[in-house]
């Protein structure tokens, strides 16, 4: 009898599971051993784990194996945001404070009083108006250092800025190198333009340079996407020796450095970015919806002068330009020094909220960075997390997993919890609640 094909052996076991045969948590046979049993080429195992991986009914696990999902646990949590009424969602990170709202109101105010209220509801330049092009340039000398204004092209928002950037400077099936853990953001724009992305570091580490150069003998990288200061999901922030060498890598082999800043505003004393270290290849990605609010969609793409042309086709093609209106209500802000103090606030509330989780959860392993409004809690010993999510559900608490973070066919265990601009008294109760998951 001729071996079965792929496609069958997919749907054989689909059915296994669909039908609850197959009960989640059940470690499935090794690649290896699938094709023994089957009588099945090692590729052809491969290619039914990576379709059941892709219909969200197995997950693969880091030095562990392949295991059922747990179908309680949304293929897409972590990924796109849902309505959570009734449940308090730890999952999507939306800082604010009281104060947002004083400033907010204020800088309407501002902006219905202002002389050039008419020239706000016409077409913008593509890449932003020049004025406010230099306000933002200015507001970024200390994370950057002195950059020239017309390189920086204003968007609507960090996540359209790597779009942009995706759009603009890669092509189908180019390769990205990036952390086995990384913005999930940066995942679906990549799998929107149909990247191919690749791991180039180990599961709670930021990408290695060894790692990185072996990959690019290996085979053809284009990128490398980086969250150098304040990682997101770890909080990490790469050291300057590790960002050098990161950058001798990328300038033997010709490559783009995409870095992400979106989180950066919360480390006070930061090594040279990678704009400073290598500004004739780097790209930088930023925006205003974590240090003044998730609503603002004004970000910013600060590139070498050789790419701008390409960025603004981008710009133009998406969304022809940034929103006139709420731009200059930023720039606005950065002006009169609102910016600064909420980025202060941000810290301040991030540092707060940290110390509340290592008081709460003593015994927990937890990845951070001590002014960030998330963390990660790696799973060690065996222990997985989609049990976890689904039990902290029941109880009206949603947090993530590393499904949506990790670009590894093997997923690191671990939860995600953010928890910026949430009541003190409902997250104390969340932790609670996690520390009991934990000591189970």
């Amino acid at each position: 009898m001729p071996p079965a094909s792929f496609k069958y052996l997919a749907t054989t076991m689909a059915a296994l599971i669909e039908n609850g045969s197959l009960t989640p948590g059940t470690r499935l046979p090794t690649h290896r051993q699938l094709a023994e049993n089957q009588g099945i080429a090692l590729a052809t195992a491969t290619r039914v784990y990576k379709e059941l991986i892709a219909r969200g009914l197995v997950v693969g696990e880091q030095g562990r194996g392949v295991f059922v999902r747990d179908r309680g646990v949304p293929v897409a949590l972590g990924v796109e945001q849902s309505s959570s009424e009734g449940m308090l969602d730890l999952v999507f990170n939306m800082p604010g404070e009281i104060t947002d709202e004083y400033f907010l109101r204020a800088g309407l105010r501002r902006l219905a009083n202002s002389g050039d209220l008419e020239a706000m509801l016409r077409y913008q330049p593509h890449g932003g108006r020049p004025h406010e092009r230099k306000i933002i340039a200015s507001a970024l000398k200390a994370q950057l250092g002195p950059i020239d204004p017309e390189r920086l092209l204003i968007v609507s928002g960090a996540q359209h800025g790597l779009s942009t950037v995706i759009m603009g400077l890669l092509s189908r099936n180019d390769t990205v190198a990036t952390d086995a853990l990384t913005y999930t953001g940066f995942k679906a724009a990549a799998l929107l333009h149909q990247l191919q992305v690749r791991g180039a570091s180990g599961p709670e580490v930021m990408v290695d340079p060894d790692r990185l150069e072996r990959l690019c003998r290996d085979c053809s990288i284009k990128a490398v996407y980086l969250i150098p200061t304040v990682h997101n999901p770890l909080g990490l922030v790469m050291s300057e020796s590790q960002r050098r060498r990161i950058v001798e890598v990328a300038r033997k082999y010709d490559i783009l450095i995409i870095e992400d800043g979106a989180y950066a505003f919360l480390e006070e004393n930061p090594p040279p970015s990678f704009v400073q270290l290598a500004p004739e290849r780097t790209v930088h990605i930023g925006g205003f919806s974590k240090n003044l609010g998730t609503g603002l969609r004004v970000g910013y793409v600060y590139a070498p002068k050789s790419y701008v042309q390409q960025l603004t086709l981008a710009i133009r093609a998406t969304t022809w330009n940034a929103p006139g209106i709420v731009t200059a209500l930023v720039t606005g802000w950065i002006e009169e020094g609102v910016l600064t103090k909420s980025e202060d606030n941000r810290r301040v509330s991030g540092r707060r909220r940290q110390e509340m989780c290592r008081k709460i959860l003593p015994g927990t392993d937890i990845i951070s960075h001590p002014n960030a409004s998330f963390a990660w809690l790696p799973l060690r010993n065996r222990r997985r997390a989609d049990p976890m999510i689904s039990n902290l559900m029941s109880k009206g608490i949603v947090v993530s997993g590393g499904d949506a973070f990790a670009v590894t066919e093997a997923v690191p265990q671990g939860l995600r919890i953010a928890f910026g601009g949430t009541d003190d008294f409902e997250l104390e109760r969340a932790l609670m609640e996690i520390s009991a998951e934990f000591a189970d």
